[in-house]
């Protein structure tokens, strides 16, 4: 396989995070649940999880693991016994009580006394039917809402260190896009310039690859066209869109590319998406709402006539998951707040021929917004 020049060295790691985080983030959303109208929220393994305790369970299983939070009370966190060492070392773990449980014993019956019987409550979207379920027969009256509808807003909001955090998992990101622009193209497989992407990823520091787009051609009309046998050829436009998790947060870039000289009408329409991409970033402000940002790319691309070739929203949140709410999109009203971190992505997409997308990662400022990625936005030509 062909190898990308080495990487720069990485940038030292941020400062961990401490209890007293997770013990603001804790309280903070079992505030913002009261406030809802929620007798509390109950938090499964998964991103919801890692972000207000620091706790991340090494694989899934079925055994009941779930944070209990309520305005007034401290937060429990009930774990299978033999995971309870684990529990215990996580950075938020000095912030709340550990119950454990052991097999043979009924979790539910355990952690049904830690819930107001006829209680409504968030539960976090990942949360198993067996779990959910288990709790309702131990108390038949209590109601459940997804935190997606209920406190979609809980992680949308990042302090310092996660934005420093999101910006070095940016910063990998465009270190790898600078370095796949000095690889071939031509001749090869679209899934082995999403190898090298990933490669890229990893040595810039990511732990997780999520995904890595290669839409060469006609694929890339296919916003979410995974990597496959297609050899790449010259005249060939690429969207490349790719991103991970570096430091427990999120990176997300698209660029697109062309294999040799594009044609007036390709470098027209990326200008054009250019050009949507960056009256996207200017709509961001505190204050404004998430569709104001959709409405203000979509305006360009649909003045230019390929309104109905931009076929999905404009952005979405992201922070220790590459997709999460806030959402760029009409009808999304939620203001924007400083601390938001999102994408502005435009596209514009033509069956059977090439598509173009532009990505970067916006944070909202006091201000106005700051770009996360600093990667030129030119169309790039590449052999």
């Amino acid at each position: 396989m062909t190898t990308a020049p080495a990487p720069e060295p990485a940038h030292p790691d941020p400062a961990p995070f401490t209890t007293a985080d997770h013990a603001a983030r804790m309280a903070a959303a079992a505030r913002a649940a009261a406030d809802s109208g929620l007798a509390g929220l109950l938090i499964a393994p998964g991103p919801d999880l890692a972000h207000l305790t620091g706790y991340r369970p090494t694989a899934e299983t079925e055994r009941l693991t779930l944070l209990v939070l309520a305005a007034g009370r401290d937060p429990v966190l009930v774990v299978p016994a033999l995971e309870a060492p684990d529990a215990a070392r996580a950075p938020g773990a000095g912030a709340l009580t550990l119950r454990d449980w052991t097999d043979g014993n009924d979790p539910y019956a355990l952690t049904a006394p830690l819930l107001d019987a006829g209680g409504r409550f968030g539960v976090s979207d990942n949360t198993w039917a067996l779990h959910l379920l288990g709790l309702q027969k131990e108390l038949p009256t209590t109601s459940y809402a997804p935190l997606t509808e209920a406190l979609p807003m809980l992680r949308a909001v990042k302090d310092d260190r996660e934005l420093a955090r999101l910006a070095a998992a940016a910063a990998a990101a465009d270190a790898a896009y600078a370095q796949i622009l000095h690889v071939p193209f031509a001749g090869r497989r679209e899934s082995d310039v999403a190898a090298d992407l990933a490669g890229l990823l990893r040595a810039h520091g990511h732990s997780q690859v999520d995904f890595t787009v290669v839409g060469s051609g006609p694929n890339g009309a296919n916003p979410h066209h995974e990597a496959g046998d297609r050899v790449i050829r010259r005249g060939d436009m690429v969207v490349l869109d790719f991103g991970g998790l570096k430091h427990g947060y999120g990176s997300d870039i698209s660029r697109t590319v062309h294999v040799g000289e594009p044609t007036a009408e390709e470098q027209r329409v990326h200008d054009i998406v250019r050009e949507a991409q960056q009256a996207g970033f200017a709509a961001v402000r505190p204050g404004a709402a998430c569709q104001d940002v959709d409405r203000a790319a979509r305006a360009v691309i649909t003045e230019f006539g390929y309104g109905d070739r931009f076929i999905h929203r404009t952005g979405h949140g992201i922070g220790v998951t590459t997709h999460e709410p806030p959402y760029m999109v009409e009808g999304e009203e939620q203001p924007l707040v400083p601390g938001m971190c999102f994408s502005v992505e435009p596209g514009v997409y033509l069956p059977g021929r090439f598509g173009v997308r532009i990505e970067d990662i916006v944070t909202v400022t006091p201000d106005g917004g700051r770009r996360l990625n600093d990667a030129p936005r030119e169309m790039a030509v590449v052999e």
